[in-house]
């Protein structure tokens, strides 16, 4: 059997693709953003807050929760969650150790 297109790269590559994958959503962005100003644990209705339709903010906060950035309880219209700190930490330092390597380009281009 062939490998599928995911075993041909690394645990760390799949890992940050995955994480760029989710985080690519501006709404998955603007919810982020939302909660992290508030500087509080969020039990309120985002859809007044955000404009978009409550079953679209649900599945936005699905993904959120499955990657572990945001914790708390999400049921319906009833919400009550904040940002895991611990994985915002670790998702800051993937973020740093695939930025911060060092690009030197050999005059090919």
């Amino acid at each position: 059997m062939g490998l599928t297109k995911t075993e041909i790269y690394t645990d760390e590559q799949n890992k940050l693709a995955s994480l760029l994958k989710v985080l690519g959503h501006p709404a998955r962005i603007a919810i982020l953003q939302f909660i992290i100003n508030q500087k509080a644990c969020i039990c309120n209705d985002l859809v007044e807050e955000l404009g978009l339709a409550q079953a679209t903010i649900s599945q936005h906060l699905k993904e959120l929760k499955n990657l572990g950035i945001i914790k708390g309880s999400i049921d319906g219209k009833s919400v009550c969650y904040c940002i895991d700190e611990k994985v915002w930490k670790q998702i800051q330092d993937e973020f740093n150790v695939f930025f911060n390597q060092d690009v030197k380009v050999n005059q090919c281009c």
